[in-house]
């Protein structure tokens, strides 16, 4: 998902069934490049396949792409949770944040 192309056809083909054609025009890449990248998003399950006479209908798998922001929004996590504890462990006294310490009323 790293190439632009990539992420154009797929933004394309999330509305609907997509030929090759049409995902390679409008993401502007040659038709040769474009089968480069279909075949890549096919391998790895973001996009599924269906032959329609002589045309090529691609369109993209929802669940594929769940599972994959799933995996991202878990990897920024475990960063941005690691960024959080290396910023309160390296702040200055004044400026990390205050922690409770009473104890609750009973």
């Amino acid at each position: 998902m790293a190439h632009p192309g990539r992420r154009a056809m797929l933004r394309l083909a999330r509305d609907g069934e997509r030929s090759a054609t049409e995902l390679a025009d409008a993401a502007g890449l040659s038709p040769s490049a474009a089968s480069q990248h279909l075949k890549l998003l096919r391998d790895v399950g973001l996009m599924h396949v269906r032959v329609d006479a002589r045309r090529r209908l691609y369109r993209v798998d929802f669940q594929r792409l769940a599972e994959v922001r799933a995996a991202l929004d878990e990897l920024w996590d475990d960063r941005l949770d690691a960024l959080r504890r290396h910023a309160e462990q390296t702040a200055p006294e004044a400026e990390r944040p205050r922690r409770d310490t009473r104890r609750p009323s009973a």
